[in-house]
């Protein structure tokens, strides 16, 4: 039986307005991360959805319960949903990471698979839990529809196993806007199916995240 799963990127929050490195830090949602929302639930209104399982962090606990609010699912959290653990690099600024660590820098911004922080998760770690903790969903749903929310770039990870069957393909799959939307299927015979990735066509133009340059 093929399980449908929804991967849904949680709303925005601190870190993604500043920005800075939010990784493990427990951010708050902002104003625009709210209205964001409200547009999500409604996207999901009408979906028929069979469980929710949500990174514990409140920005993707969240969101979840704001799609919930019509479904009125029991939710279950799921710690290896968590974020990239960014070690020294978090809460400190993107641009002044860029001007401290310019050669690690480099490598977050082009070669991401092979990425770590100071002291934080290397890239791979990442990888490998998600792509777990995935297997571990859709082998507890056989047949169901599922909603997971997470963060960026562990959704990231899991889309580049997905795609491309490795971490290699991580640099490519692009990051998906504040409560993006991807759709997954997993049949038992043939393994996962991507059929869209990162889509935010709920939010109207000004309820986008402005992502930094």
């Amino acid at each position: 039986m093929v399980t449908k799963i929804y991967l849904i990127r949680h709303a925005e929050a601190e870190g993604n307005v500043v920005p800075f490195f939010q990784g493990s830090i427990d951010t708050a949602l902002t104003e625009k991360g709210e209205q964001q929302l409200e547009y999500l639930a409604e996207r999901f209104r009408h979906v028929p959805l069979d469980a929710i399982y949500f990174s514990p962090y409140q920005r993707a606990r969240l969101t979840a319960e704001a799609v919930n609010r019509y479904h009125n699912l029991n939710m279950i959290p799921e710690y290896d949903l968590r974020e990239l653990n960014g070690g020294s690099w978090e809460g400190r600024r993107v641009f002044d990471l860029r001007d401290e660590y310019p050669e690690e820098f480099q490598v977050w911004e082009e070669h991401l698979q092979d990425f770590q922080a100071p002291n934080g998760e290397a890239m791979q770690e990442v990888y490998d839990r998600m792509c777990g903790i995935m297997q571990k969903i859709a082998a507890e749903n056989p047949g169901r529809t599922i909603a997971v929310f997470t963060h960026g770039c562990a959704l990231r990870n899991f889309l580049s196993f997905v795609e491309c069957g490795s971490i290699s393909g991580l640099q490519d799959v692009g990051w998906g806007d504040n409560t993006s939307v991807s759709l997954v299927e997993f049949d038992p015979e043939t393994g996962w199916k991507l059929i869209y990735k990162n889509d935010s066509t709920h939010l109207p133009q000004d309820a986008h995240t402005a992502m930094p340059v």
